[in-house]
């Protein structure tokens, strides 16, 4: 078992440092290079699919010299027909060699994923060697303590922990993640600093988690990267990783590496072991060979219905439907004789 690299950005993931970060982690990814973005952290806003197709419309530009296929997973929210629970809507996640989570709300993300079928495939696809790239909100969800910024910035709570998505629990390392570490949107009269709350609540947030925990501070436009099979760190980007233990940062500056045990001595689990479903590992490892350019029988239905609702004029299901099939990575291309599914 190779496990794969994992990525995490402070900020900027489609800036020219992100597409910097993301053409290293393509070259280290096995080929042919599949990308895999998931909307679930800005699941709750009614433009999440345009949130996570940014990411993607510049991915095919910034990557083209390696010739991805690109697939937006509309995994929102539990209950609807967009679950990170959905089998059918996770499918691509199988075949996936680089899933990506970016902006939205760190808490949110959480609520959803924790226990999912998407968390756990996401979990069993690095294990198999799939390459892993988090920015902004889905950053902070992955660690073992989630900063609820909104929660605390926006709607004025008083300070708290959330506990996060903890991914590196099945590595035996406690790690967390604040981005934005030196933002400075507030100028000289609000500190927005430490992911806009400021060092002054950082530090009470900082001090409730302290002990075995370690956290990254991640600069804007500034990212590490984890390299199991090398056994080091990598900073990248145009500032700096700042490394926090007991409220006491060390800082790292872009373009430096440092081993991987300074963040705590990976243990490299048995495929079957921390929490995976036997069911999904079997689902993961033994999924059906992918037929490469044809529609999901979900896609086909949903086109079906699309046409049904255009037969009867009713334009508003139609192009309810029409988006469905497009957040599925799908054009429909109308014509008198009917309809064509279109890739991409």
């Amino acid at each position: 078992m190779s496990l794969g690299q994992i990525a995490f950005l402070g900020s900027g993931e489609t800036s020219l440092a992100g597409g910097r970060i993301f053409e290293s982690l393509a070259r280290a990814a096995p080929q042919p290079l599949r990308i895999t973005l998931l909307e679930t952290p800005a699941g709750f806003e009614l433009n999440s699919h345009q949130v996570a197709g940014r990411v993607a419309d510049f991915l095919k530009t910034r990557l083209q010299n390696y010739n991805p296929t690109i697939d937006v997973i509309p995994a929102r929210k539990r209950g609807t027909p967009f679950s990170p629970d959905d089998p059918e809507i996770l499918q691509p996640l199988l075949y996936a060699n680089l899933i990506f989570m970016g902006p939205g709300s760190p808490t949110y993300a959480t609520r959803q994923l924790r226990g999912s079928l998407a968390w756990d495939i996401i979990r069993a696809r690095h294990r198999l060697g799939a390459t892993l790239a988090f920015a902004s909100a889905a950053t902070i969800s992955i660690g073992a303590w989630a900063l609820p910024v909104y929660e605390i910035y926006k709607v004025g709570q008083d300070v708290y922990v959330e506990q996060g998505l903890d991914l590196f629990a099945d590595y035996g390392m406690r790690l967390s993640f604040v981005p934005h570490w030196n933002n400075a949107d507030g100028g000289l009269d609000l500190d927005t600093s430490r992911c806009f709350i400021g060092m002054e609540r950082f530090d009470i947030w900082c001090k409730s988690i302290a002990g075995e925990n370690t956290t990254l501070g991640l600069d804007e436009h500034t990212g590490i990267i984890l390299d199991f099979a090398e056994g080091e760190c990598e900073i990248a980007g145009v500032s700096t990783v700042s490394i926090v233990r007991d409220c006491d940062p060390m800082i790292h500056p872009a373009g430096t590496k440092f081993p991987l045990k300074e963040l705590g001595a990976p243990i490299i689990p048995d495929p079957l072991d921390k929490g995976i479903p036997p069911e999904v590992w079997d689902m993961v490892v033994n999924a059906p060979p992918e037929e490469d350019g044809k529609p999901s029988q979900h896609v086909i239905e949903l086109a079906e219905q699309r046409q049904q609702a255009r037969t009867n004029k009713n334009w508003a299901e139609s192009d309810r439907l029409r988006e469905q099939i497009a957040a599925l990575g799908w054009t429909v291309q109308d014509s008198k004789d009917g309809y064509k599914l279109v890739r991409g």
